[in-house]
């Protein structure tokens, strides 16, 4: 469409799944795409994030299926080896991190691919946005930031002397999916949803684990009633949850690395796992020069995905994925994408707000929230009614028996008596979110929902139960 090597119409900085998607979709509708990425195609989630720490995490599944064996089915020894996981992760999931097949599926849909870190460069004369790519300038009407994050290294005394590589005694979520075999032994920084996921995969894997959480409890984003879950089985599990305490200083020492804590104890492990968050790459971009905070972390946007300043657009900027703070999930990353990509082909609005966001912590047993929970939903001023059902009380989950460990717990607006928030924590359970995130972004009466069949005997069974908690019977 757009003429000139240098000009596109539209230029994409950073291609993981929210900047691939619109530069795959618009080169595929005919439009000139430039695509930029410093570093894998695919971003986070197929190389280090979503997909590989899942196949440890059913790697680990198995091995635990494997001691219920002997309670419930029979008799069972194993021998568990990491090496499976990993080589599972080089040759099905990664390709040894080698991303040349994502940049020839956008080529061959006829976009164009930059390596490198793009940066923005004010606009040219008549509007467009300039992007310089080392000593290259290309320049659009359209530019779409999708830079997402990378791990943070919080600023502790001494870690960074440390060296973090595979072989190195500091990890990341990065380096650890690389490794080809479990430690012995792991500090666990940070008790959020990657650290709580590996720790207790890798501890499946008979790696001791010790984790650290600054807060008082584990996944302290979740419902109180969740985190004690999950720390319940963490503890029956061996591994070690010490809230409520920061590292201090990091060396050399012990069994590999020694984590000094604000208490003044200590604790070791052959490796330490840095998880407590995500760095920004929002500010590598140069934001100043269109206008921006330079130090801004995320960027606003509207329903359009159009960069706000003051609360009005930038001209022709864009942003998807973790950028906007929305959120740092593959599902929403790519939902942004496609709202973005329709405003852009004018297809339509596919905006649906985010009052509904859900995830899940893929823990044992999983954790799946979707809107507020009870303490958000309070200071949000509503009149809340709650109520929970432990897994254990549902027939379903009677006979799971063994790892049958969880609740349904479901948040209520009084006022208009639909859900503004819910968590599943069960075997699966993420997968029983699936009809309460629809319950609440549709904003389904809650009294609708006693009326529906549930099969019976399932898991999800429990929903039923939890909404004549709430007083419909």
């Amino acid at each position: 469409m757009t003429g000139g090597a240098d000009t596109f119409d539209v230029i994409v900085i950073g291609l993981g799944p929210g900047g691939g998607e619109v530069a795959e979709r618009m080169s595929e509708a005919g439009w000139s795409v430039l695509g930029i990425e410093s570093h894998l195609v695919g971003g986070e989630c197929p190389y280090y994030g979503c997909i590989p720490s899942k196949m440890a995490i059913r790697g680990a599944e198995m091995l635990i299926d494997a001691r219920y064996v002997n309670d419930l089915a029979g008799t069972a020894q194993y021998i568990p080896d990491f090496g499976k996981v990993a080589k599972r992760i080089r040759e099905e999931a990664t390709d040894n991190w080698d991303d040349r097949v994502a940049v020839e599926r956008l080529q061959n849909l006829g976009g164009t691919f930059v390596r490198g870190s793009g940066r923005l460069a004010g606009r040219t004369d008549d509007g467009a946005i300039k992007v310089e790519v080392g000593d290259a300038t290309y320049t659009s009407g359209r530019v779409v930031v999708g830079v997402g994050t990378a791990p943070a290294m919080p600023p502790i005394d001494g870690l960074a002397d440390l060296e973090r590589s595979v072989e190195g005694p500091v990890w990341t979520n990065r380096e650890v999916l690389q490794a080809r075999v479990a430690p012995g032994s792991l500090v666990v920084l940070g008790g959020g949803a990657i650290g709580t996921e590996l720790a207790q995969a890798l501890a499946r894997f008979g790696t001791k684990v010790r984790t650290i959480e600054s807060a008082e409890r584990i996944l302290r984003v979740e419902e109180p009633e969740a985190s004690a879950v999950v720390a319940d089985v963490f503890e029956r599990e061996g591994i070690e949850i010490h809230t409520d305490k920061r590292a201090v200083k990091v060396e050399a020492g012990g069994e590999g690395v020694l984590v000094t804590l604000d208490d003044g104890s200590t604790l070791t492990g052959e490796k330490l796992l840095v998880a407590v968050g995500r760095r920004a790459n929002t500010l590598d971009l140069q934001l100043d020069t269109l206008g921006l905070d330079g130090e801004a972390r995320t960027l606003d946007v509207d329903d359009q995905m159009r960069v706000l300043h003051d609360s009005q657009p930038i001209e022709g900027l864009y942003s998807v994925g973790d950028s906007t703070g929305r959120g740092a999930f593959t599902h929403v990353a790519v939902w942004q994408a496609r709202v973005l990509i329709d405003r852009l082909l004018e297809r339509g609005d596919l905006f649906g707000g985010y009052h509904a966001l859900a995830w899940t912590t893929f823990s044992d047993p999983e954790v799946g929230r979707v809107g507020m929970t009870e303490a958000q939903a309070r200071e949000a001023g509503l009149d809340v009614r709650t109520a929970s059902t432990p897994i254990s009380a549902s027939i379903r989950g009677w006979i799971y028996g063994k790892g049958n460990d969880g609740l349904i717990k479901l948040v209520e607006d009084v006022d208009r008596g639909v859900l503004v928030g819910a968590t599943v924590v069960s075997p699966h359970g993420g997968e029983i979110l699936g009809m309460l995130t629809l319950a609440v972004h549709a904003e389904v009466p809650v009294r609708q929902l006693a009326t529906m069949h549930y099969a019976y005997p399932t898991l999800h069974r429990g929903v039923l139960e939890t909404v004549r908690g709430l007083g419909y019977t």
